[in-house]
């Protein structure tokens, strides 16, 4: 079987797998989804909603995180991890929606890619759940693992293994198979310790029962 054939082979399992997959992260507007997304860089989602369920009652608009004081939402955030530089590009990131764009989250991959700490990553978790835009193919770190393992790409930098993927799946399932990667591999395709023998496409996938 080909690589092509494989891939959307897993992709017809994995749906089955994970019909209602979606973001674990809560949000409620798309300024909540680029925060958390933000904050969820090297720390769980589950975290990062801990943190946020008090986030965002206290800053709710991008004037709100723009004008906040830094140290204040350092602290608030401190929990997820390089809180300092996170602190700092969400301040700066809230700042350029006021000054640029109208407060709004905007809808494309240039747009958003220009904002302090958002890459390509970031942006094409907001434009697939926010707007339901498939601009590319989400590549957190349970994707990369799952796409060198599965061995549906060589490479080690997250956006040359979006763009083999994208090659592979269809434009319409790129947010979908995104999160049903991160789910397979937070559930199953562990980094530790994968569960090669209860995973459903342990017969698709070339490092099964050798890892």
């Amino acid at each position: 079987m080909d690589k092509k054939r494989r891939a959307l082979k897993i992709l017809e399992i994995l749906k089955k797998e994970y019909p209602t997959a979606t973001t674990e992260l809560r949000y409620k507007n798309p300024l909540q989804l680029l925060i958390a997304t933000i904050l969820s860089s090297q720390c769980t989602d589950e975290r990062v909603n801990a943190v946020t369920k008090d986030l965002f009652k206290k800053y709710r608009t991008a004037e709100d995180f723009a004008n906040s004081d830094i140290e204040e939402l350092e602290e608030m955030i401190r929990s997820t991890g390089f809180y300092r530089n996170k602190a700092r590009n969400i301040k700066s990131c809230c700042r350029m929606l006021v000054e640029e764009f109208n407060s709004e989250v905007p809808r494309t991959m240039d747009e958003l890619t220009r904002l302090p700490g958002v890459a390509r990553k970031t942006a094409n978790i907001v434009l697939y759940h926010a707007y339901g835009i498939n601009e590319g193919i989400a590549v957190d770190t349970h994707v990369r693992r799952l796409s060198i393992r599965l061995k549906l790409s060589k490479e080690k930098n997250p956006e040359k293994i979006e763009m083999d993927l994208m090659k592979l799946i269809p434009r319409r399932e790129w947010g979908i198979f995104s999160n049903i990667l991160i789910l397979h591999g937070r559930y199953v395709c562990r980094a530790k310790k994968p569960d090669c023998e209860n995973c459903k496409i342990n017969h698709l996938c070339p490092s099964a029962f050798n890892t």
